[in-house]
């Protein structure tokens, strides 16, 4: 599992790392907020409407699910039970309160903490994307606060102080996990 603030560079590490590690997998999420400009439905997230994700919730159909900001968001059980049943490792970028719902059920998983190097960091980088309106930037803050104050919960941490540096903690920390060695010519 992968976990941490808004603007920690989870999504771009974890691609790196799925480029580089042959046999990951990665589990698409299922979200009621909007895309971004360039997601793609099934692809970066499995977009929902609200009633269709409380109706999943109902079904039993989540491994994990929580609200955050404003917007649901869960992991769907069946595409992660699939992947283990080949053998697969496989990546979930979750919340907090998911990371800790997947622990209990799966107390064998392994919890990777993602953070910028500052809470000035973070902020510096939610307003970068423009993709948050001055409301929505605060919620995020609050959260990225009692988010990196449970930092401890996890097994390991990654500071994305730079791009580079990160990307090889990541990778190595993957590994570690997994096994194997990453693909030199793909990363």
């Amino acid at each position: 599992m992968v976990s941490g603030p808004s603007g920690a560079g989870k999504s771009t590490l974890i691609r790196q790392a799925l480029a580089a590690v042959p046999g990951l997998a990665y589990s698409v999420s299922a979200t009621t907020r909007r895309p971004r400009k360039g997601e793609v439905d099934g692809h970066d997230y499995l977009f929902l409407s609200r009633e269709e994700f409380e109706r999943w919730i109902e079904e039993g159909r989540f491994l994990e699910w929580a609200e955050y900001s404003g917007n649901l968001y869960g992991t769907p059980a069946e595409k992660v039970e699939e992947f283990l049943r080949e053998g697969r490792s496989v990546i979930l970028e979750i919340e907090l309160r998911g990371a800790r719902m997947v622990r209990e059920k799966r107390p064998d998983a392994k919890m990777i903490f993602v953070r910028a190097p500052s809470l000035e960091e973070t902020r510096k980088r939610l307003v970068g994307r423009a993709t948050e309106d001055s409301e929505a930037l605060e919620r995020r803050m609050t959260t990225a606060l009692s988010e990196v104050a449970a930092r401890d919960e996890f097994d390991y941490e990654v500071v994305n102080a730079g791009r580079e540096q990160a990307r090889e903690d990541m990778l190595n920390t993957i590994l570690g996990i997994v096994g194997g060695e990453a693909d030199a010519e793909r990363a």
